[in-house]
């Protein structure tokens, strides 16, 4: 029978002492034996033939390794058996004592599923900003900066609307940049602008064709970015109203996860990362600790909004999750999801974006 002493420590810390005696290891001692028996050549027999005594006196302290290696772990699940303790992160095991036809004694650390509290959720208010409209102003930015780029193309010699030139236009929402037919046409003059030849070859029927598209993009994404910011401030409120004792273990993690970001964007940027923080004068730890209030309040607001899904019982479907991974287009992505891991992780991400889609109903 294991005997468990079970001890709490602050930041959701959980340090378990588990005694196991010889009459619950023996049966492991033995099937390890025989396993690695297997595979060991002794002068004067086969492979995997050789006397188990003889087997067991070669192998020595790998034998003992190999079974506290499985059995430790076993004897853990058993220990936390009926405690309301879930681990987070891989046990950190400390061997106490152990020798053949003696008790085993051992220490598990692990960090436990932190308790977390939500106040009234169902109160909050935040109010939804109306997106502002895309301006004449605007339209014409992007209007002139595609004109640019399209009348400076490498080897452009687009012909003057006045030699009547005919441009096939493209299909909708596609941009070629058309090349010229002959080396000897006009090129056009720093006094041309933007006209239909130059929309056709945007993919537009005309300038006003191209001029509504601009405006309907450019609107998309200002409507995109402002129900970003009206999710974001919901989250705000649900930080604001969760209290959690936050483990090491969770702060770290997403500290990680901004550090991959930020690494990608510099990496956008044609840079190393060592080379971006030595133009901001910043060694990698002075940025983690820079980033470490910001990384709490994230956390905090993720476990939040995942109490939020248990006490209303959001879940996700098997058909739901598999729906979802039917989506993606490359091969290679998709297979990483046949894994059990990435598929949990997906799981709960469309977890928690169904949970804030129930709040967005809830506020307003």
């Amino acid at each position: 029978m294991v005997n468990k002493t079970i001890t709490n420590h602050p930041k959701s810390i959980v340090e378990v002492n588990i005694t196991v005696p010889w009459a619950d290891l023996e049966p492991k001692w033995n099937e390890t034996l025989q396993h690695l028996a297997r595979d060991v050549e002794m002068p004067g027999f086969r492979k995997g033939n050789a006397p188990l005594n003889m087997v067991e006196a070669n192998l020595a302290g790998k034998l003992q390794d190999e079974l506290l290696k499985t059995a430790m772990p076993q004897f853990l699940i058993e220990a936390l058996k009926g405690t309301d303790i879930v681990p987070i992160d891989y046990p950190k095991y400390d061997l106490v004592s152990f020798a053949k036809g003696q008790q085993l004694q051992f220490k598990a650390t692990v960090t436990n599923r932190p308790q977390v509290s939500v106040g009234n959720y169902k109160t909050i208010k935040v109010t939804k900003a109306t997106p502002k409209q895309a301006t004449e102003e605007e339209i014409q930015k992007v209007i002139d900066d595609l004109y640019n780029r399209w009348k400076n193309r490498p080897g452009a010699n687009t012909p003057s609307p006045s030699q009547g030139s005919q441009t096939t236009p493209t299909p909708a929402g596609s941009i070629d940049f058309q090349k010229p037919q002959s080396s000897s046409e006009t090129p056009a003059s720093a006094s041309d602008g933007p006209d239909d030849s130059f929309a056709q070859a945007m993919g537009a029927a005309s300038l006003s064709d191209l001029k509504e598209k601009i405006r309907k993009d450019l609107q998309d994404n200002i409507n995109y970015n402002n129900e970003l910011d009206y999710e974001e401030a919901i989250l705000q409120e649900v930080e604001k109203i969760t209290t959690v004792e936050l483990p090491e273990i969770l702060i770290q993690d997403e500290l990680n996860r901004m550090l991959v970001s930020l690494q990608r964007r510099v990496a956008d940027m044609g840079l190393l990362l060592d080379d971006y923080l030595k133009g901001q004068g910043k060694t990698l730890e002075q940025i983690k600790n820079e980033w470490r209030a910001q990384a709490e309040k994230n956390v905090r607001m993720e476990l939040g909004l995942a109490e939020i899904a248990r006490q209303e019982n959001v879940n996700i479907s098997d058909q739901e999750l598999q729906a979802e991974v039917d989506k993606i287009q490359d091969a290679k992505v998709k297979k990483q999801f046949e894994q059990q891991e990435p598929r949990l992780h997906l799981k709960h991400a469309l977890r928690q974006t169904k949970t804030l889609d129930l709040l967005k109903k809830l506020v307003s």
